[in-house]
Order: C-alpha cells, then sequence, then structure tokens
C-alpha cells in the first residue's frame, strides 16, 4: 500500500495541536518530547502499514506491562537503560571526563533504606543453603586518587533461586536480605560476606517474554550484583559486577555488561584464608576498588531523582 498521510499539512497541524502548541498553560518541555515522539509514532504507522489490529494488540500488550509492574524490566530489555548510559558516556568524554570504574545500567529491583554498618556488612542471613559463601571488599577512591572515607556503598543482589528480597514470589525471604549499605572506613575500604547469586530471567509468560520471544530472544541475565556508591563532592556511580564465569556474561538480555565490570572470582580454601574471614570453610573472594569522579560545576549531572525508591 502506498497511501501516506503524515506530511500533509492538516495532520501536521494536528501533532502541534494534540501537543498542546496552542495552548499558553501546560509545560514547553513536556510538548516538545509529546510533539516528536507521537510525530515519530504516526510516521511509523503510515511508513509500516501499521493496521489497527497490530496497533491496539500493541495498546493491550502496554496494558499488560504496566499491569504487571514491569515497564522497568523492558526498559533494558529493549535497550533504553543502555544507551541512556552510552550518552553520558559521551558526554563525559566530550567534557573530558574519564570514568575509571565503568556505569552501567540500575534495573528495575533496588529498595532504599537498607541497613547501615561501617567497613563490613553481612548481606545474607544464611538461610539460602545452596549458597557458595562469597566475600567482596575494596577501596572507593576520589577524583585526586585518594581513599575515600566515609564513601556510601549500597550493595543488592538475588538469592540463588534468582530471587530478589521485598520482589520474592515465595515469600521466604526477609526484609532487607541480601541487602545492605557499607559507609567506608578510615582507610576508604569496604566488605561484605554473602553468598554468590545466580542468574535469572524474566518471569515466564510475561508481557516482556512475550515481547522478547517475539523478537527471537531470551530473557536470562547473568549473576550479577549491584552497587550504588556515593561520596562528598563527587557524583554518585550506578553500577554493578558480573560473577565471572556465568556463560551470559556477553549475552544479557539487559545489556549490561562492560569492560572493567567482571572481576576475577578466587577460590580460598586454605586455613589462613578462611581463619582470617572468621568463617568455617571454602569461600569465593571477589576484590573490587571503586573510583568516583567529581562533579560537575559542583553539580552531579548525572543523578536520576525519579529512579529512588520508598521501602513498600
Amino acid at each position: 500500500m502506498t497511501v501516506k498521510i503524515f506530511d500533509r499539512p492538516d495532520i501536521q497541524e494536528f501533532l502541534k495541536v494534540l501537543s498542546g502548541f496552542n495552548q499558553p498553560d501546560g509545560s514547553p518541555r513536556m510538548k516538545e518530547i509529546t510533539h516528536r515522539l507521537v510525530s515519530d509514532l504516526f510516521k511509523a504507522i503510515d511508513d509500516l502499514n501499521i493496521t489497527p489490529d497490530e496497533y491496539w494488540s500493541g495498546i493491550a500488550w502496554l496494558n499488560d506491562i504496566g499491569a504487571a509492574g514491569q515497564a522497568g524490566l523492558i526498559s533494558p530489555g529493549l535497550g533504553f537503560d543502555h544507551f541512556i548510559d552510552e550518552r553520558l558516556d559521551a558526554i563525559d568524554a566530550e567534557m573530558g571526563i574519564e570514568n575509571p570504574t565503568p556505569r552501567t545500567i540500575e534495573g528495575p529491583l533496588y529498595v532504599a533504606g537498607a541497613p547501615e554498618s561501617v567497613g563490613f556488612a553481612r548481606l545474607d542471613d544464611g538461610r539460602d543453603e545452596s549458597g557458595h559463601t562469597l566475600i567482596m571488599h575494596g577501596r572507593v577512591f576520589g577524583a585526586d586518587g585518594q581513599v575515600m572515607p566515609g564513601a556510601k556503598v549500597e550493595i543488592w543482589h538475588c538469592d540463588t533461586r534468582g530471587f530478589y528480597s521485598h520482589f520474592d514470589p515465595t515469600g521466604k525471604q526477609a526484609p532487607f536480605n541480601m541487602r545492605r549499605t557499607i559507609i567506608a572506613d578510615a582507610e576508604g575500604r569496604y566488605k561484605f560476606q554473602s553468598i554468590l547469586p545466580s542468574g535469572y530471567g524474566v518471569p515466564p509468560g510475561s508481557p516482556t517474554e512475550q515481547l522478547l520471544s517475539a523478537l527471537g530472544r531470551h530473557g536470562q541475565r547473568p549473576a550479577h550484583i549491584h552497587l550504588f556508591i556515593s561520596a562528598d563532592g563527587h557524583r554518585k556511580l550506578t553500577t554493578q559486577i558480573n560473577i565471572e564465569g556465568d556463560p551470559l556474561i556477553n549475552d544479557d538480555f539487559a545489556y549490561a555488561t562492560r569492560e572493567g565490570l567482571v572481576p576475577p572470582v578466587i577460590e580460598r580454601s586454605d586455613a589462613a584464608s578462611i581463619q582470617a574471614n572468621n568463617l568455617t570453610g571454602p569461600f569465593a573472594e571477589i576484590a573490587f576498588d571503586i573510583h568516583l569522579t567529581a562533579l560537575v560545576d559542583g553539580v552531579d549531572n548525572q543523578i536520576n531523582e525519579q529512579r529512588r525508591r520508598a521501602v513498600a
């Protein structure tokens, strides 16, 4: 079919009206964004000959995504989160800012208010009997290369079933299990004991999985640990590390894997290491230092206040 109406003057005027350009009230920025996005969708309907059935199927899918609370899940799945990170990297590069510790996506499962401790914390409650003990540690450095006492390191990860506390459909995890905030000690060090997490996938049969299947893609993630790091005079860093050896490290449906974020996992079974960490058996060890970047003209130009979440 060759019928196209997008460029007709009446359609172009209609786009301005629906975007509120003829109204004195409202947000100019919202009008600008709405006009661009709706214009692009109108043009896509024209160019791709999208049928009414296809359009309303899309609307039904959006309703399903909203009802399932999975907008934050499909966003990384369609690459939006990664694209935003790439843009932030490009903006930094233009300003001459280097990021020794790469940023990567937050994901939708952070919960604010995790218990705080100084220097060390145990994240897990010991009830995941399939878990292999993990000791992870490192130091936080500022933009001047000096260690950062008092830096805040927020950590969260899933259990060996792939479930996060506060989002566990089985209800087996206590609040804030595998979630802690560690304040770096006088030498800028943080350290925690937990278990190695597992990878996981999007909920079976969910609208997110339905779309990915239609694209011929899977919805699986490699095992990973999320981190927020913040300190006075520095930009907040959102990142995550992948667990070395996971077969999906380079096939993450959320596109979060980045060079520099797959630290070695060292297995420790010697008595000295076990005793030094007050453990009773072998464990995995990850060393991961974190480097922050300075504020830009006194402002954190990358923090996203809208992603803050209150405890449910």
